[in-house]
């Protein structure tokens, strides 16, 4: 599944296609991805101007001049396709612009989502309400992530993709992020020092940004927009890696909890 990183990419590239552009075909080619799409969609972003494209957590923001936002969740297999020389059956949505360039989304599992909101209340759509902060923003501190944190006798890993405690963050880069932090991914949330949050907060940040320049992380049918793979797996320290040597020194290990993989390295997550 496309985590923070793999999303920040997709809007970064679309932002080069799209800002400024004004759509002149919005075409759904289905009535539905994981949920429906709004019946109205084509009316209200045909011929509107894109004006801003940002993010929130893993879902992509489209916002126009007419007021509308666009927002885009790529599900397990989605991606954004630039100027596709085909279009094929997995391509659910069709947008043409002003400057001749067009883009399909294409997702084969349907596990995405295509949702349209106003731009000037898209903090309540519903998702964000439930939403904690996000992890490369100013309020993700060691100081929220504690009070958050406090009283949870779950473990540090499930904690972390608990989107109630910090928006976007996924099973990749958590468990590179507690690797890299020396935390065990099996340790009580509830009773992480602040310190110990700090760094961890600190390691958060560090390898979603690495992530970000690499152009995220290459998983199954994720790719940028421009086709391109994101080459951040050549950096994992755990992630993929059970049975060869840790940065430490240590042999990475894989356990199964909730039924996906944990990679940790017990010599120096502790």
């Amino acid at each position: 599944m496309p985590e923070l990183p793999e999303v920040e990419t997709t809007v970064a590239g679309l932002r080069a296609v799209l800002q400024g552009s004004v759509l002149t075909r919005v075409e759904p080619r289905r009535a539905d991805l994981r949920f429906p799409i709004p019946v109205d969609l084509r009316q209200r972003m045909t011929g509107a101007r894109v004006t801003s494209l940002s993010r929130r957590a893993k879902y992509g923001l489209v916002e126009t001049d007419r007021g509308d936002m666009m927002i885009f969740h790529l599900g397990m297999s989605g991606r954004w396709r630039i100027d596709p020389a085909e279009i094929g059956v997995h391509d659910h949505l069709l947008v043409e612009t002003d400057r001749g360039r067009l883009l399909s989304l294409h997702d084969p599992r349907r596990f995405g989502s295509l949702d349209l909101v106003r731009a000037d209340a898209w903090t309540g759509y519903a998702p964000f309400m439930r939403m904690g902060p996000e992890p490369l923003g100013p309020d993700f501190t060691a100081a929220t992530l504690k009070a958050a944190l406090a009283g949870k006798a779950t473990s540090i890993k499930a904690a972390l993709l608990d989107q109630r405690i910090v928006a976007g963050l996924g099973n990749i880069y958590v468990c590179e992020a507690l690797n890299m932090a020396g935390i065990a991914p099996t340790r009580a949330a509830g009773r992480i020092g602040r310190a110990r949050l700090a760094l961890l907060v600190d390691a958060i940040r560090d390898v979603l940004a690495a992530a970000i320049v690499a152009g995220g992380s290459t998983l199954r049918d994720y790719a940028r927009p421009d086709g391109e793979l994101g080459y951040f797996s050549k950096q994992w320290r755990v992630y993929g890696r059970e049975g060869q040597v840790c940065p430490c020194g240590g042999t990475v290990r894989r356990r199964v909890d909730g039924g996906r993989s944990t990679f940790y390295c017990p010599t120096c997550q502790k």
